[in-house]
């Protein structure tokens, strides 16, 4: 939406990136596996920093880790991690590209275990549906995402903790977090 009038979270100010993002997907529900790998892989690079510094990158993101395709980042090699830290387009720790790269391996194990990654994602969810939450605050963790992480941290999955489980739930719509009066509640 182009309306800067428009009443919008405080959260996006007046960046119109952070806008688009706001405006057209955050807190929007999304079931498809594809999407949820890359909101993944973007919100575990995002740990320490903020979401804008990896929004401004998502493109190179897609570039670098193979437009998502969780098979295909599976199989990355050493030899693709040492590409991937001479990518100045993207966060270069290699703590958190190997943790991308671990990441697929794991999302494609529980993409069986489960029959799809939104499969369990949903399986916290109360009565599997998601959460449009009225209350007017906005936590940084839930309970939820409390049994999310801890679920994900136990099958080996890394920096994805709480903090940042919950900002995934909110990214893919697991949660709707817009205040009240926002035109996107």
């Amino acid at each position: 939406m182009e309306d800067r009038n428009l009443k919008r979270c405080a959260w996006c100010g007046t960046d119109a990136l952070y806008m688009k993002y706001h405006d057209e997907e955050w807190g929007r529900e999304v079931h498809d596996d594809k999407i949820l790998f890359e909101f993944l892989i973007l919100e575990s690079a995002q740990a320490g920093l903020s979401w804008i510094t990896i929004l401004r990158r998502r493109e190179n993101y897609r570039k670098a880790f193979a437009n998502f395709d969780v098979q295909k980042v599976a199989a990355f090699t050493n030899d693709d991690v040492e590409r991937l830290m001479q990518d100045a387009g993207i966060i270069r720790n290699r703590q958190k590209i190997k943790a991308a790269i671990k990441s697929a391996n794991l999302f494609l194990q529980v993409q069986q275990d489960f029959g799809s990654f939104n499969n369990y994602l949903y399986s916290f969810m109360p009565d599997g549906k998601p959460i449009n939450n009225t209350s007017g605050t906005t936590p940084v963790t839930t309970s939820i995402s409390d049994a999310i992480s801890k679920d994900m941290k136990k099958r080996g999955f890394t920096f994805f903790g709480s903090i940042i489980c919950y900002a995934y739930m909110q990214a893919v719509g697991m949660v709707n977090d817009h205040v009240p009066g926002c035109g996107f509640k």
